[in-house]
């Protein structure tokens, strides 16, 4: 058996390649991409589905948190005056109700 394209194919996965695609990667344009979209959809649904509620509850979490991120850093975020922006508030706010909501359905909800 020859593996030669299997190595080369693993060679694709080598640390150094991953950590310079995923620096390279704007988070906006990840974000609407319709393949990303489109695993996520269909990973929440079949977690759903399954009753999978951590996977479902982890999938919701980390795309909560990277839409939140998102619109934060398209605002802009500042100190300057001493008083914190909207735009800072909103990830506050937003990020404490992702993790209560977490927290509610890993360990308080019980179906």
């Amino acid at each position: 058996m020859d593996f030669s394209s299997a190595i080369e194919f693993i060679k694709q996965f080598e640390t150094a390649r991953v950590m310079a695609y995923i620096q390279a990667m704007d988070l906006k344009q990840v974000m609407e991409h319709p393949y990303f979209l489109a695993g996520v959809g269909v990973t929440a649904v079949i977690a759903y589905l399954m009753h999978w509620r951590l996977l479902l509850v982890t999938v919701m979490t980390i795309t909560g948190f990277i839409y939140l991120l998102s619109y934060t850093l398209s605002q802009g975020t500042s100190l300057e005056d001493g008083m914190p922006t909207d735009a800072l508030m909103v990830l506050v706010g937003g990020g404490s109700f992702i993790v209560f909501l977490a927290i509610y359905l890993l360990f308080i909800r019980s179906d």
